[in-house]
Parts: structure tokens; C-alpha cells; sequence
């Protein structure tokens, strides 16, 4: 790398904050809800085994094991030579230092993206990227001069690293320059400030240092270190950095698809990498879960319109109290949550009862007997949903988010409204969601003598006379359908599998604890900005390479901060990424 910031060395780190995975990765990750569930509390004991009639006990785990197959750990071969000397220069202090510093200086630059920000050139918040472009370019100098560059929108960033073998499809990482704006008000309350990209000894303090310039810097630092080291790729190696990936991804993403599009065509790529969850241990078991799926999004606004007048002669119900009925109607009637075998949460629960050591063997045996028996999978399912985030993880959710109505205390109000926000599960859609809708309240809309719109359809007779209108409208046209479902049965699949072992193992973690790691395929209850590159790749996998306690407070809060150890870690991931995707022709 080129410039670097000057670290500043606190030799007493403040006390570790209690930390949990889901405060890591609540936004970008639901896949942790599943082992939320198998602790003390819910392990389940099922003592009538004849009512499950397709279940035939197992003597052990094979069957399970069976679904959830491991690759073995992947290393380079024919840069085996690379491999092995790259391995021994992230063991070491000084390269730690180079890329703590390449880290704290993105983070000191604070590219804040809010929501309703105009489009680019229109809004001069955007501005910001353009200093983080010109660190950038000084920080990896052999990137920006080696690699082809090309300005999306004016701060969307697409990497080309031109491969020898040109029938070969490249391969696409990604990651996004933006962060969560920092409260004024919570400026104090930060042990170092937001956007210090100071340096502890342990941990890289700032906004961004997580999520997500930590994989941005990783990506960058890999790239720099192999240029450096004389690597010539066989696959082309594309990097593509949106930034409103925290607000809509539109200015961004959305636009970098299309770049991307008309550079390579639809279906052009062998595989993308983005950030997601990573690994951590939960009873007995070492987990990585690379994200293989996303739940569909849609803002329902339920508006309703009455006549106004005087508050002093009111009538029975105002359309404030009709719409207070009508989420009271939401909330009564939530979405059941059944769990269904071609969903990725049934697949890690599957690897966990492969692999968990510490569930209770009831427990394991129900998941086992859910593989070919409905009577277990209801049975299996009826105990998960008991747990709210499981609930979420399994089904369509539902929150009233916002409300507004009236506009005086001595005037009826002529028009309510509320939107409810939905999170569509990967079995569903976006119509089935609407439909649910338009059925959940139009018996209250006939109640009310109510006329119906629906998305954009009349629901009832128009003509027919009415005291008031309900009208459901997708409140910001955001709709989006759950992501398709990345299959695990692909070349893909195994190579990131193996990539991800192969790290682990090459870790310090490893080597003094000798623990294994499981991978089990998740889902994001969230969405990234994978939602805009669907058309270029069917193996889309949402996954950060880091543990649980590679943050030290969280994302999206105060005290964000990134352990530098974890940073390192991230640079093998990605580096050993390449290199294996390199020797990979059947991608």
C-alpha cells in the first residue's frame, strides 16, 4: 500500500462491552436465531416416538450428516509456492500494522449515505466519496495502476484485473463504501471518536470499520499484496464497491448492475462474494454460515380516508379509529411460520443437528426424524417458532412502522395512514403478501362501508356508494422479492466451502486450539446490495470472514470497532479465494 495513517498505540484497552452475535450481525444476518433456540431452555424432550410413522430411529447422525456434506479445506496448488509465502507475511507484526493503517484511513474519511438523499450531482452529501477515492488512490497505488478503473455513477467503483484465459468467467467480490450516519448526540458516549480510525493495539475504532470497509480494505489489501508479489491471474478477478448500500442501493448497486451488465452480459460471472454473516462457536459446534438466500421486502401503506368536520360532533368512528382497528387486525393475525425443507434455515438446522455437540439428543432426533416424516417437521416446527427470532427467520414478518393522522384536536381527521413494513420469507412472494393484505382487512373495509383500492386495482364496485375509502399502496415502490435460492450443490459452493476451512486452519486461532469449523448454508433476514445482481450470477454468497468477537461493541451503534486480527484473517480469506478460483476451471 502507498500513504498510511500513523497508528496511535493505547497500550490499556477499555473493558470488552458484553457482546452477542446478534447485535454483530442483527441487520445483516438472521441465521443465529437458529441457535438461540438450542439452549438449556428449549431443549425439547419427545417422548412419543410412535406418533411419527415414517421415522426409523438412527443409531447415529450419518443421514443428517449426509445432507449437510462438508468439502475438505482447499489450498493452492499450482500456487502453492505464492500460497505458502503470502501465509508467512500476514503472520507477521509489520504487515498487521500496514493493514490496520490502510483501515484506519478509510475510516477516518465519513461517508455517511441518509435516506431520501438526492440523486448524485443533486445532493452534496455524495461529495464525501470523492475524498475516500483520492486515499484510495494513494493507498493502493498498484491497484489504480495495474487494474482497469472504472467511475459508476460518479463514486461507484468497478475493479478489472484481466485474466490470461479469457473463456474463463470471472469471479466478482464486493462490498460498500457507505456508512450509517453517526447521532451528533452519541459523539460522546464512543470511547475513541467516530471517525478516528484509531488504533488501540487490539482493535481499529470507528464508524465503517465493520461494516463494511473492513471487507472493502480486505479486498484492496489483498488485491495490492498479489500484484505485488508478481501474481498473473488465469480468471479475471472484478471488484465492484457501491455506496448507498445503508440507505437504497439505487445510486449504487443498482447502477453498477447495469455497468456490469454491459461489460460482461447476464450471467457472467462464476461467483460473488458480498459481505453477510461469518463463523462462531454455539454449543460444541464451530459454525461458518455463508448466506445462500435473502427474504423479500415490501412497505404496505394502509391509508383511510372519512369525512372531516367538527370535532364536536364527531361520528362513531373516525378514520383514525378505523385504521387504529385495522392494524389491531395486523398485529391479531401475525404470519404463520412454518418451516419448509427447501428453505437455507432448514439447512443449517440440519448441519447443526449433524454437528452440534451440545443439543440434546431429543432434539437431534426431531431434526433427524424432519428429514422424511411431516409429523416431525410440524412437530419440529411448532417448538422453533416459540422463539421470536426463529419465528422471523421462518416466516413473513410483519411491523407497523409508521403512523400519521390528523392535523388538529377540534377537526376530524380526513385521512389516516400506517405502513407495514414486511420481511417475505423465501417461500413466499411479493403477491402472495399483497393478497394477504387485501384479505386480512377487507371484511373491516365492508364493516366500515369502505370502497377498496389495492395496488393499484379497484377491489370494489366503484359505484357503489361508500362513507370512506381504504386505499393499500406500495409505499415507497420498493418491493422486492425474496433473492433466489444459491444452490450448494456447485463447484461454487464447495471451492468457497474449502476456501473457508483452508483459512481457518492457516489461522492463529487454529493452530493453538485445534478447533474444527462445520459450514452450514443460512439465510439474511436483511437485504445487501446482492439484491441488484441477481441476473449475473446464480452463486451469490453473503459472507464475511469473521468471528464473533471480531467486533467489539456491533454495528450501526456507538464504540463501533474492528479487531485487526480479524482484518488480517479477512486478507487470507480473500487472498486464498483467488488463488483457489484461479486453479478452478470448472467454475
Amino acid at each position: 500500500m502507498g500513504t498510511t495513517v500513523n497508528p496511535v498505540i493505547f497500550d490499556q484497552s477499555p473493558p470488552r462491552k458484553a457482546f452477542s452475535w446478534k447485535s454483530r450481525f442483527s441487520v445483516l444476518c438472521g441465521w443465529i436465531t437458529a441457535y438461540l433456540l438450542i439452549r438449556t431452555g428449549w431443549i425439547y424432550s419427545y417422548d412419543d416416538w410412535n406418533a411419527l410413522p415414517n421415522f426409523k430411529l438412527k443409531a447415529d447422525v450419518l443421514v443428517t450428516k449426509d445432507l449437510c456434506t462438508q468439502a475438505p479445506p482447499l489450498t493452492p496448488h499450482t500456487h502453492a509456492e505464492l500460497y505458502k509465502n503470502l501465509s508467512g507475511l500476514y503472520e507477521s507484526a509489520a504487515f498487521k500494522l500496514t493493514a490496520v493503517q490502510a483501515l484506519g484511513g478509510a475510516v477516518q474519511v465519513p461517508t455517511e449515505s441518509y435516506d431520501g438523499m438526492a440523486p448524485v450531482g443533486q445532493d452534496a452529501r455524495w461529495e464525501v466519496f470523492g475524498k475516500l477515492h483520492e486515499y484510495l488512490l494513494a493507498e493502493f497505488p498498484l491497484v489504480h495502476s495495474s487494474l482497469k478503473v472504472t467511475k459508476v455513477n460518479t463514486y461507484g467503483i468497478v475493479y478489472h484485473w484481466q485474466g490470461t484465459d479469457k473463456s474463463l468467467k470471472p469471479i466478482l467480490l464486493a462490498a460498500h463504501q457507505d456508512v450509517v450516519p453517526v447521532d451528533p448526540l452519541t459523539v460522546k458516549d464512543w470511547v475513541h471518536p467516530p471517525y478516528s480510525g484509531y488504533y488501540d493495539g487490539t482493535y481499529v475504532w470507528g464508524r465503517g470499520s465493520v461494516d463494511d470497509k473492513a471487507s472493502l480494505v480486505a479486498i484492496l489489501v489483498a488485491l495490492e499484496t498479489l500484484l505485488a508479489s508478481g501474481f498473473v491471474p488465469e480468471r479475471s478477478i472484478v471488484v465492484a464497491f457501491g455506496f448507498d448500500e445503508e440507505s437504497s442501493g439505487t445510486e449504487g448497486a443498482g447502477r453498477l448492475f447495469d455497468e456490469l451488465v454491459s461489460q460482461y452480459g447476464k450471467d457472467s460471472f462464476a461467483f460473488l462474494v458480498d459481505e453477510g454473516a461469518g463463523f462462531g462457536e454455539f454449543y460444541g459446534g464451530l459454525f461458518a454460515i455463508p448466506a445462500i438466500g435473502e427474504k423479500g421486502y415490501l412497505d404496505v401503506k394502509v391509508e383511510v380516508s372519512s369525512p372531516g368536520g367538527h370535532s364536536s360532533v364527531p361520528p362513531r368512528h373516525t378514520s383514525i379509529g378505523i385504521l387504529a382497528s385495522m392494524l389491531v387486525k395486523y398485529e391479531s393475525e401475525p404470519y404463520p411460520a412454518v418451516l419448509n425443507r427447501a428453505t437455507p434455515f432448514y439447512q443449517t438446522l440440519t448441519c447443526i443437528g449433524a454437528y452440534a455437540q451440545d443439543i440434546s439428543e431429543d432434539l437431534r432426533k426431531l431434526i433427524l426424524a424432519s428429514i422424511d416424516s411431516d409429523v416431525a417437521l410440524t412437530e419440529l416446527s411448532n417448538i422453533l417458532v416459540q422463539d421470536p427470532l426463529t419465528e422471523a427467520q421462518v416466516g413473513t414478518t410483519q411491523a407497523i412502522d409508521l403512523i400519521n393522522g390528523g392535523v388538529k384536536t377540534n377537526a376530524l381527521p380526513e385521512s389516516a395512514w400506517a405502513i407495514i413494513n414486511h420481511r417475505i420469507a423465501v417461500d413466499s412472494s411479493v403477491k402472495a403478501t399483497m393478497e394477504r393484505s387485501i384479505d386480512l382487512l377487507l371484511p373491516l373495509a365492508s364493516k366500515f362501508n369502505l370502497s377498496v383500492t389495492a395496488f393499484g386495482e379497484n377491489i370494489t364496485d366503484a359505484s357503489v356508494p361508500s362513507y370512506g375509502s381504504l386505499t393499500l399502496t406500495d409505499a415507497f415502490d420498493g418491493q422486492l422479492e425474496p433473492a433466489p435460492i444459491t444452490p450448494t450443490d456447485s463447484a461454487s459452493y464447495r471451492l468457497l466451502s474449502g476456501t473457508i476451512l483452508a483459512t481457518h486452519k492457516a489461522s492463529s486461532a487454529y493452530k493453538n486450539l485445534g478447533r474444527e469449523m462445520v459450514i452450514a448454508p443460512g439465510m439474511m433476514t436483511g437485504n445487501t446490495d446482492t439484491k441488484f445482481y441477481w441476473d449475473i450470477t446464480r452463486n451469490i454468497y453473503r459472507y464475511g470472514h469473521s468471528d464473533a468477537t471480531a467486533a467489539y461493541a456491533g454495528i450501526h451503534t456507538i464504540n463501533e470497532a474492528y479487531k485487526a486480527s480479524a482484518l488480517v484473517e479477512q486478507v487470507r480469506f480473500f487472498t486464498t479465494l483467488i488463488l483457489n478460483a484461479d486453479e478452478a476451471p470448472e467454475l
